[in-house]
């Protein structure tokens, strides 16, 4: 999914005791948003990803958040075999109908599952890499998630997740408003043991973006990149 800037932004919105809000960010909101005609968002995969995998040799990758399916067509498109995962089957039928209209080769190597991240968790060891774009949770199901996602990843396999950084809350681009969705370096760090895992990336990346009151304004965005040695 991508926010107003073009970047992918789920927000698969939980309260802090790990319910879902009543109305706001739940599987009936994002099943509603994908069940209307078009494309959402741009299509294209997140800037950073493109960035950051394009070195990487082509595996198994989980795409969490894969909305209409930009990343893991991409992905897929570079020959990594896809496990593109969604809280709304509306988004994943769109992304799957899509994949095969743009890339019939890479369409078949993406696998698209339903799940809502508050009561799923992936195999442990069982990928690559694991792509979280804008994934945005409150915890403590956000703490447990980047948990899991850390722990999914094989040795050698890479972890990497990028999300709106807590500073955005005061850019005044149109960020989700809410600080409890918001998260830092050192809450994604948090997930990554300090054992057998080596740090590549960690950083708040700037960029410029329109501003909602005209003109433009810098956001940040939490970068995360980890493998697992071991």
């Amino acid at each position: 999914m991508t926010d107003s800037t073009g970047q992918h932004a789920h927000g698969q919105h939980v309260h802090g005791d790990g319910q879902h809000a009543s109305e706001e960010w739940g599987r009936d909101y994002w099943e509603d948003r994908y069940s209307a005609p078009g494309l959402q968002w741009s299509g294209r995969p997140n800037p950073v990803l493109v960035d950051e995998a394009s070195g990487l040799e082509p595996g198994r990758v989980l795409d969490v958040g894969s909305g209409e399916g930009g990343d893991a067509i991409w992905l897929a498109g570079r020959g990594w075999q896809v496990t593109a995962v969604d809280i709304a089957q509306a988004a994943l039928d769109k992304a799957a109908a899509r994949a095969a209209e743009v890339d019939e080769e890479a369409a078949a190597r993406i696998t698209w599952e339903q799940h809502d991240l508050a009561d799923w968790a992936p195999a442990p060891g069982s990928v690559d890499l694991v792509s979280s774009q804008f994934m945005h949770l409150a915890d403590p199901v956000r703490a447990a998630l980047f948990r899991s996602l850390a722990a999914a990843v094989a040795p050698g396999g890479t972890l990497l997740v990028v999300g709106h950084d807590l500073s955005d809350l005061a850019a005044g681009a149109g960020r989700h408003g809410k600080e409890e969705l918001m998260f830092t370096i050192d809450d994604v760090l948090a997930a990554v043991p300090d054992d057998g895992w080596t740090v590549e990336v960690a950083e708040s990346r700037a960029r410029q973006v329109p501003a909602t009151d005209g003109g433009t304004t810098t956001v940040r965005d939490v970068v995360v990149k980890a493998t697992r040695t071991s």
